[in-house]
């Protein structure tokens, strides 16, 4: 096991609840939505849309980004001049320049050569200094982990840190609120981040099914396996869950709570994402349809009366392509 691991053992939905405190009305409480009935062999199943793409930058990682800052800020361990850095150009990206922002302190973000401009402009946007290096992620995140020795600056990862993870859990704590009598939770995957802290938050309460691209199954392919392994990337999905290996607090949270894993195509993917637009008009990005997928192609099939809620995490999408 190893330090990330040991650290994580302990992560109970206490910690869930404190990130909740921390972070407070930073993050918007994102609404539920009641979508339709499915029909089952019995009762008819129930469809509810957890709403986490209305989140502050368009996905739920500023509810980590939050915790991850203010409880560095309370430890002493962030200096307010310095701030935080991050190698992502993505939404971990995004939701980190924008919590540090708000908390008043800098941020870095360090992003390949080849990120788009579109993206960094994003980034801009949100008040974070953008270094671009490289042709591709690893170069970016040793040239932050570089800065980080450097200057004394706090690094904040995507997806494996335990404020990252249990900010990621509010977003449970709020479904579970407003449906108490949810039975089925079912989640993208990347690199685990939201799926440790959903299952922290609900162990004991309601199920956690974890859903992934078959050209991404970081998670799917470590539980097989007993153990964290690296899984080839690919596929419509990859900007957002294309994790090469699952975190390891996600895969010791999965293995201790339990967690039902489930691969879906990318043709799935594309479908769920071109029905919630039509259905909904909920503008997800790929990614977040991923969860979705799983319901309308069949990999997840609802049990009689069943209350599932299916969390739609991110948009940062481009609308042109619905």
């Amino acid at each position: 096991m190893t330090e990330t691991q040991t650290q994580m053992a302990a992560l109970t939905r206490d910690d869930v609840r404190e990130a909740r405190e921390r972070i407070g009305a930073r993050v918007r409480r994102t609404p539920l939505l009641h979508a339709s009935e499915i029909a089952t062999a019995g009762a008819p199943a129930t469809l509810l849309l957890k709403c986490e793409y209305l989140q502050h930058t368009g996905s739920f990682k500023a509810r980590g980004a939050f915790n991850r800052v203010l409880a560095t800020l309370e430890r002493g361990e962030l200096d307010p001049e310095v701030g935080i850095v991050v190698a992502s150009g993505g939404n971990a990206g995004m939701a980190n320049a924008f919590a540090a922002r708000q908390a008043g302190v800098p941020a870095t973000v360090f992003v390949p050569e080849t990120a788009p401009s579109v993206k960094v402009a994003r980034l801009q946007s949100y008040g974070a200094t953008v270094r671009q290096v490289g042709t591709e992620y690893a170069q970016a995140f040793e040239a932050a982990m570089e800065h980080t020795q450097r200057t004394g600056a706090v690094y904040c990862h995507a997806y494996d840190q335990q404020e990252i993870v249990a900010g990621a859990g509010t977003m449970t704590e709020e479904i579970l609120e407003d449906d108490p009598a949810v039975d089925t939770i079912i989640v993208a995957v990347g690199g685990g981040g939201l799926l440790a802290g959903t299952l922290a938050s609900a162990a004991g309460r309601a199920g956690v099914v974890a859903v992934e691209p078959a050209t991404a199954s970081a998670v799917h392919a470590a539980l097989e396996a007993g153990e964290p392994v690296d899984v080839p990337v690919s596929g419509v999905a990859a900007d957002s869950l294309g994790a090469r290996r699952v975190g390891d607090i996600a895969f010791d949270t999965a293995s201790r709570v339990g967690v039902t894993s489930l691969l879906v195509e990318d043709e799935a993917i594309i479908a769920a994402r071109k029905a919630l637009w039509e259905d909904f008009r909920i503008a997800a990005e790929h990614g977040a349809a991923a969860a979705y997928a799983a319901l309308l192609d069949g990999a997840y099939t609802p049990q009689a009366g069943e209350r599932i809620a299916v969390v739609v995490c991110g948009a940062n999408t481009d609308p042109a392509t619905l």
